[in-house]
């Protein structure tokens, strides 16, 4: 299937380009793989990225969610981080603050392991249901005492929780539905009529993606790619009132806030950028991508012929992602993951097992690789407590 045979997820239009193509990548890139071989034979497929010249949504035209297997083997939690548990901490509180979140009834829609909806019922004191087919039950153990509810399943299935919602969060999921149209409607029409809960949602900015031509971000799970204008534009198409719109988390990160339309508001943001602009950047992404990814080839290769041990710190989708673009001409020779529940376990495609931090005392890298750079500074110290020194580098 080519771009001029597909319409727009989003906005329905037929006027859809592609711009960026990787062939053979796995299909899920955090599900535990308990052998080499298993990751070695996961199965794999292509990405075509392609931009709606309507709307500015971005879309894995090739995209097949048969092989999506959401279940208690995904394990995409990055709570054993003391930098992203102080981020969520102050996230809540400041959601809490601004929007007064005390004594609400909670709905996270694709709540992982329920680490966030946690925090926001014991700093609010507030009701919590959370929903996501790949939650583990009792991972969890100190919201013992909260009052939680966790359903393990699709929210399609569950829609009726929306009904005794007072504040819906979805969170790191609406980039994984192929269909955001028809998620978004189904959630607007879970609303009860006069209802108003608080929405918010919080998703990889795509615009920080095509400008740094982050080759990295792109993978077979993500098949929906948003900017603040194409995510602004869906929310107002599906009868939901954005009122703020902001970047969090490096940067990265794209959250909008918003509540059921019920008056026509169609207030803009300074975020939103034209989609002819939008159109331009995936151009120039096609255009230079390929001389970044030669660029990481290089120096791993560089680093290769030069005797020196390389390793990846972090072994989600990033890495993964990373890895694929690479190809077999460069060796890694770890991959470590502060995740316990991640060591000892295989990556899909690759088949590097994934190791503990603290092998690196015995291996002494040359070069650590890190993937995502908001890690640096606490991979820097945790590196120099082991005793390792090292050329220490981020995407």
């Amino acid at each position: 299937m080519t771009a001029t045979e597909c319409s727009c997820a989003c906005c329905g239009a037929e006027n859809l380009t592609g711009f960026y193509r990787v062939d053979g990548v796995p299909v899920h890139s955090v599900l535990l793989m308990a052998s080499r071989e298993e990751a070695l034979a996961y199965p794999q497929q292509d990405i075509e990225l392609a931009i709606c010249k309507s709307c500015g949504f971005i879309q894995n035209i090739h995209f097949d969610p048969s092989y999506h297997e959401y279940s208690e083997r995904y394990e995409e939690t990055q709570g054993y981080s003391a930098h992203f548990r102080s981020f969520l901490n102050e996230f809540v509180d400041e959601l809490i603050e601004r929007h007064q979140l005390h004594n609400r009834t909670v709905v996270e829609i694709g709540c992982g392991k329920g680490e966030f909806l946690s925090l926001l019922c014991r700093q609010g004191n507030n009701r919590g249901i959370g929903i996501d087919a790949s939650y583990v039950p009792g991972r969890i153990a100190e919201h013992a005492d909260l009052d939680l509810t966790f359903i393990q399943g699709f929210f399609e299935e569950h829609t009726d929780v929306i009904a005794v919602a007072e504040v819906i969060i979805c969170r790191h999921t609406l980039e994984h539905i192929a269909r955001p149209a028809e998620f978004m409607h189904k959630l607007r029409e879970a609303i009860p009529e006069g209802s108003r809960p608080l929405i918010i949602f919080d998703l990889p900015d795509t615009t920080r993606v095509l400008e740094e031509r982050a080759f990295w971000d792109v993978y077979y799970e993500h098949c929906a790619y948003f900017t603040p204008t194409s995510l602004a534009a869906l929310f107002r198409q599906e009868g939901l009132a954005p009122q703020t719109l902001y970047r969090r988390y490096g940067e990265q990160m794209l959250v909008v806030e918003a509540y059921p339309d019920e008056t026509g508001d169609k207030q803009t943001f300074s975020l939103e950028r034209p989609v002819a602009e939008l159109v331009t950047l995936s151009d120039e992404f096609s255009q230079s991508v390929e001389r970044t990814v030669d660029g990481w080839s290089q120096r791993v290769q560089r680093a290769n012929q030069a005797g020196q041990r390389v390793v990846l710190w972090g072994s989600g989708s990033k890495a993964v992602s990373f890895i694929s673009a690479l190809g077999n001409g460069c060796r890694i020779d770890a991959v470590v993951d502060i995740n316990p529940h991640r060591q000892g376990s295989y990556m899909a495609g690759s088949g590097y097992e994934i190791s503990a931090p603290a092998s690196l005392a015995a291996l002494q890298p040359d070069l650590v690789i890190v993937m995502n750079p908001v890690y640096e500074q606490e991979i820097a110290a945790e590196l120099k407590q082991l005793g390792v020194k090292t050329e220490l580098v981020s995407l």
